[in-house]
């Protein structure tokens, strides 16, 4: 299943969320600007790196950047391709501005950044020895889907529904698309354990997902409720 739109409306124009969209985009481009090595020091250079991080191993001095602390904010806005940047901001794009609108802009940023920071500790903590940068802001989204869940559980969702050879497109809650996206998380990060030779951070987006889960009651403005009733647009896909 792949979400297209939700069909939840908003009042405002997300600032924040065109903001975030544009930041992790400007800093994808500069990196491929590097050329490919130049890159990839790049990414050691500002991405989470387990081991670093915890202490146990250190960068050289020659391309240290950023305290090892400081790495795990800076991976946020790093990606390793094309399709992970897509991937990202599509969803980001899609549940953003619903949450801006329920937290307003600066608790929402507020809120993104102490997700992503959960998320990064989450798969630090997964592979405490991994030699291997951690980058991307799908930890810091989970948490936008999280909180997205909690708050609009009913909105419809339309989504790319992949059967076989066969495609189709259906409205189907957001309850539903969401909670599958997690278990998948789940079962992802249990049974891919911890690959040396890396891969997807599975549990980045369990950790950040919960802390959205979490979090949500604390950011979210008081006359917002939990599981809003759906809203619809006047103009909606006729399915």
């Amino acid at each position: 299943m792949f979400p297209l739109k939700d069909d939840n409306p908003t009042h405002i124009i997300p600032i924040v969320t065109w903001m975030l969209i544009a930041v992790n985009a400007g800093c994808f481009l500069y990196q491929i600007s590097l050329g490919p090595r130049a890159s990839q020091i790049f990414v050691y250079q500002y991405g989470a790196i387990p081991a670093v991080v915890a202490g146990q191993q250190s960068l050289p001095r020659s391309i240290a950047a950023v305290p090892p602390f400081l790495s795990i904010f800076t991976s946020m806005f790093l990606h390793g391709g094309w399709m992970h940047l897509i991937g990202n901001v599509w969803y980001l794009w899609i549940f953003g501005n619903n949450i801006e609108e329920a937290m307003g802009g600066l608790r929402y940023l507020l809120f993104y950044l102490i997700c992503g920071f959960v998320a990064s500790l989450s798969q630090i903590a997964s592979n405490i020895g991994s030699t291997l940068p951690t980058i991307g802001a799908s930890g810091a989204i989970a948490g936008v889907l999280g909180a997205y869940i909690l708050l609009y559980p009913r909105a419809r969702v339309l989504t790319l529904i992949f059967l076989g050879i066969f495609t189709r497109l259906l409205y189907i809650p957001a309850g539903i698309i969401l909670g599958f996206w997690f278990v998948y998380q789940l079962i992802s990060g249990y049974t891919a354990g911890t690959q040396p030779g890396g891969g997807i951070a599975f549990w980045a987006h369990i950790g950040g997902f919960i802390a959205g889960l979490l979090l949500v009651g604390l950011f979210k403005k008081r006359d917002v409720h939990f599981f809003n009733p759906p809203r619809h647009r006047v103009e909606m896909y006729d399915d």
